[in-house]
């Protein structure tokens, strides 16, 4: 038989390596289970603590009572009321006339579990806490409906850890001092709905024109859904995320098995059907300067029901008694000239050159009409008032105001401009040139400095709409914003520095606190001074003695005038050493205008009108440049492409287009109308590039079509514009 002798010293040895190694194991899994245990033992006993703490905390005194300011309150410069957030319709209800569908649709979207719990969701505090750590800021909220009734009569909407703790403790508070049904019914009392509606009788009343009572529950579904973010879903704003967030709630309450399926279906089909755009609207001084305002704060960390709940105290950069001017000039001059319609529109933006200020802002007419902003929302083509872009690429490449033009026909490939009536007169000085407006020497100029320069300056000064690589530009082809527009104006005016235009000068709270005060503009300095105060001595001529001459205020001036093909778009484009104001004029739908209306004509009577309340409180004040001698044909003067092969057209004499005339006073326009109506002729011959019509108020802004160019352009937006 075999034997087998086993050394047992080499049994010992494996025995211990797998003992050290299981004790090793063994105690990297208990230290973590360890921490694990001890982990959830500190919160456990954080969760208990801070329950035994708010089960702690006292009543609040007087809660039924209570009235909490909700009136913030937007003021001019020259602290003039210019808009005041209050309800527009305000009337508490109680909440047996409030409808369950309505009660039982705030709860499932806000608050399923409302009437369980103590004003507070531990568990979802927990949860949202977590992820706000993981993230580093406020991600995610768990706020009960009393919580948000903490919000909306004691605190804020700030995103911040201490206004949550702060939010947590006044709701263990509320819930300790009013009974659930009361603490409901407060919070649908004050909770802003947007709009200008506090309160779900104040919606009800804004969005549908019933009572809340009257409504049904496709309507309630959608009040309900507004807390959440009033401007965001509301139906004047934006129908199409108002019926989706409806959707949403509809879709929580048949889940919660408040409603039935067949309730559910159909409620989702029912169409919306709005009150007019609400009377709060119209109490506005300067609306569409308002809704501007309100985008700028929310840029700067405001929203919409922070800044009406919140009593604040808004003061703005408006000039009142300008922006009054302006809110009557534009209907009395449009109307003067026939311009009745609703889709004869004109547009009116003023702002400092020195520091940013606006101080005049009308996107329209009649806001309660349109709410659509041609200020920043349309755009335009500037026709002729685009010139001094082209002229100031010239001044930057050495040409000067003296130098020789040829103000005869040109053709640059299969382009072939012409001036208005086939008007022509041979060599000029280049500051005549802008002065009578002529077509064919701002495109001599363009071939002369080449696109490439013009489209940088024009981006350098800010306007950032896409520009055609094409050198019909030069007569203002391609369609720009009024605001951007003016802004680059400014740079005439003010040396050569860009200024960004700015709204809001500061914000306080009901107790006189300074949250936010505007610190100084940006600013970039994009032309040389040199030629800024030539561009200002050839605007200048434009004011005195040629075509913009009807904007004369008596006092030192420069300005541009500019009409677009088939007189579609009208615009005067001027400044003083201390406002730059911008006009537009034509038809929301992109028709041509009556025959007569000329940048010259309503544009320079309505800047006219506006710049004389606007430029009282400086005087006569002078541009601070060096002077500029403008002086007649010389034989020795330079002369601008010399070179140039041209064909020779037939001169012959028409009636003058009111945008080109050199010897024409004010008084005498009226005059001149009649002998335009019948006139086909335009500013250019060349078919522009397709402009761009102001859509309907319920829709959103146009998207300009890119810019398609055989060359890439560079893009030389200054800091300061990004």
């Amino acid at each position: 038989m075999a034997r087998y002798y086993v050394n047992r010293n080499n049994l010992k040895e494996p025995k211990k390596n797998i003992s050290a190694k299981n004790k090793k194991n063994g105690g990297f899994w208990a230290t973590v289970k360890f921490i694990t245990i001890l982990g959830g033992a500190c919160v456990l006993a954080g969760v208990a603590s801070l329950e035994l703490y708010l089960s702690s905390l006292p009543p609040i005194n007087n809660l039924e009572q209570f009235k909490p300011n909700i009136v913030t309150k937007i003021y001019s410069s020259d602290n003039e009321v210019i808009k005041t957030f209050t309800a527009y319709t305000y009337e508490k209800v109680e909440l047996k006339n409030i409808p369950d569908n309505l009660k039982k649709a705030l709860i499932a979207t806000e608050d399923k579990n409302f009437y369980r719990h103590h004003g507070y969701d531990l568990t979802g505090l927990v949860r949202s806490t977590i992820q706000n750590v993981v993230a580093g800021r406020v991600v995610q909220g768990a706020s009960t409906l009393t919580q948000q009734l903490a919000r909306v009569l004691f605190l804020n909407n700030e995103r911040t850890f201490d206004r949550k703790l702060k939010e947590l403790f006044i709701a263990a508070r509320i819930e300790k001092t009013i009974s659930k049904d009361q603490i409901l019914e407060m919070y649908m009392n004050n909770v802003y709905l947007g709009a200008g509606a506090y309160g779900v009788e104040g919606a009800a009343q804004i969005y549908f024109d019933k009572h809340l009572k009257d409504c049904s529950l496709s309507e309630l579904a959608l009040i309900a859904g507004l807390p959440q973010a009033p401007s965001v879903y509301n139906p004047f704003n934006n129908m199409d995320l108002a019926i989706k967030r409806r959707n949403q709630v509809l879709l929580r309450m048949y889940k919660m098995r408040y409603i039935t399926k067949d309730e559910y279906n159909k409620a989702k089909e029912d169409k919306v059907k709005l009150a007019k755009v609400p009377q709060y609207y119209t109490t506005n001084k300067a609306p569409y300067f308002c809704d501007y305002v309100m985008k700028e704060l929310e840029k700067l960390g405001f929203d919409e029901t922070e800044i009406s709940q919140g009593g604040y105290k808004v003061i703005t950069t408006l000039d009142y008694k300008a922006q009054k001017a302006a809110n009557e000039a534009i209907p009395r001059n449009l109307k003067n000239w026939g311009l009745t319609g609703s889709k004869n529109q004109a547009a009116v933006f003023s702002f400092s050159p020195i520091d940013g200020k606006i101080l005049v802002y009308s996107g329209g007419k009649d806001y309660e009409k349109s709410q659509y902003d041609r200020v920043t929302q349309a755009v335009r083509p500037p026709g002729s008032s685009f010139k001094p872009i082209v002229y100031a690429a010239a001044m930057e490449k050495g040409i000067t105001p003296n130098d020789i033009i040829e103000d005869r026909p040109i053709t640059i490939g299969q382009w072939s401009p012409h001036n208005y009536g086939n008007k022509y007169r041979g060599k000029i000085p280049v500051y005549t040139a802008l002065m009578v407006s002529s077509n064919v020497c701002a495109a001599r100029m363009i071939k002369e400095v080449g696109i490439r320069s013009v489209i940088q300056i024009a981006r350098v000064l800010g306007i950032e709409t896409p520009l055609e690589y094409d050198y019909t530009i030069a007569l203002g082809s391609n369609g720009v914003k009024l605001f951007e527009f003016t802004r680059a104006y400014g740079a005439f005016a003010n040396g050569g520095f860009v200024v960004q235009p700015y709204a809001v000068e500061r914000v306080e709270t009901s107790r006189g606190k300074v949250v936010y005060r505007a610190p100084k503009t940006k600013i970039s300095h994009q032309l040389s001074t040199n030629t800024a105060a030539e561009m200002t001595a050839m605007m200048k001529t434009v004011v005195a003695s040629g075509t913009g001459r009807a904007a004369n205020i008596g006092k030192p001036a420069a300005g541009k005038t500019g009409t677009t093909d088939d007189n579609k778009d009208a615009y005067f484009m001027g400044y003083t050493p201390n406002i730059v104001t911008g006009v537009w004029v034509g038809n929301d739908d992109n028709t041509v205008m009556n025959k007569s209306i000329q940048g010259g004509t309503v544009p320079a009577l309505i800047w006219k009108d506006v710049m004389k309340v606007a430029t009282e409180p400086y005087g006569n004040a002078d541009f601070n440049y060096p002077e500029i001698q403008l002086v007649p044909y010389g034989q020795d003067s330079k002369v601008i492409g010399d070179d140039e092969e041209t064909t020779e057209e037939t001169k012959q004499e028409k009636p003058l287009n009111l945008d080109e005339t050199d010897n024409m006073t004010p008084e005498e326009i009226s005059k001149q109308v009649s002998n335009l109506i019948n006139s086909n002729k335009t500013e250019t011959q060349k078919q522009p590039v397709q402009q761009q019509a102001a859509p309907k108020p319920v829709q959103s802004a146009p998207t300009p079509k890119p810019a398609s160019a055989p060359i890439p352009v560079p893009m030389a937006v200054p800091e300061s514009l990004h």
